[in-house]
């Protein structure tokens, strides 16, 4: 099990993706390129607009990322998919960084809006997630809600994240 740390690094989050930082069969982050952010600038259990919890997560956009060549071939911009996802994946971080134990799934979003793309000419993406509700009972449970910035503008809102942990002999 890791420490409660407040930031973890690129390299920190990479262990994640390996399952080293909280133990085999728990959260677990995807590795690259699916990994969609950077590092986590700020994680707490108090904090965020409910006062359960907050993590805010930062994305350095490269002209080359993967995704720019195939969405959309002369229309670069990045999959919508990919924003949700990391949400989903920081949800699933929390739980991790929470001490709960069992393998992340997304569940659902209750509410997507798509207000500003995320082009190969945005800098950086700031993922910014505020915990609603964490439920680690035999039912293990974050609910969350997201704002994605594409460097100063609003990017995506989401409301009504969920993201399971689930353990299994197998």
């Amino acid at each position: 099990m890791s420490e409660r740390q407040n930031s973890y690094s690129y390299e920190e989050i990479l262990s994640c993706g390996r399952g080293e930082l909280f133990g085999p069969g728990n959260a677990q982050l995807p590795l690259p390129p699916m990994l969609m952010f950077d590092r986590i600038t700020t994680i707490n259990d108090d904090g965020g607009e409910h006062g359960k919890g907050q993590i805010i997560a930062e994305y350095d956009i490269k002209p080359d990322l993967w995704f720019f060549d195939c969405h959309f071939e002369g229309d670069p911009v990045m999959p919508g998919c990919l924003g949700l996802d990391a949400v989903w994946q920081m949800t699933g971080f929390f739980l991790g960084w929470t001490g709960a134990l069992g393998r992340g799934r997304a569940l659902g979003v209750g509410e997507v809006k798509l207000k500003s793309m995320i082009t190969p000419s945005v800098k950086k993406v700031t993922y910014k997630v505020d915990m609603k509700r964490v439920i680690n009972r035999r039912l293990v449970m974050g609910v969350s809600d997201g704002i994605i910035m594409a460097d100063d503008d609003v990017a995506f809102e989401i409301k009504d994240m969920k993201v399971g942990l689930f353990q299994s002999d197998s």
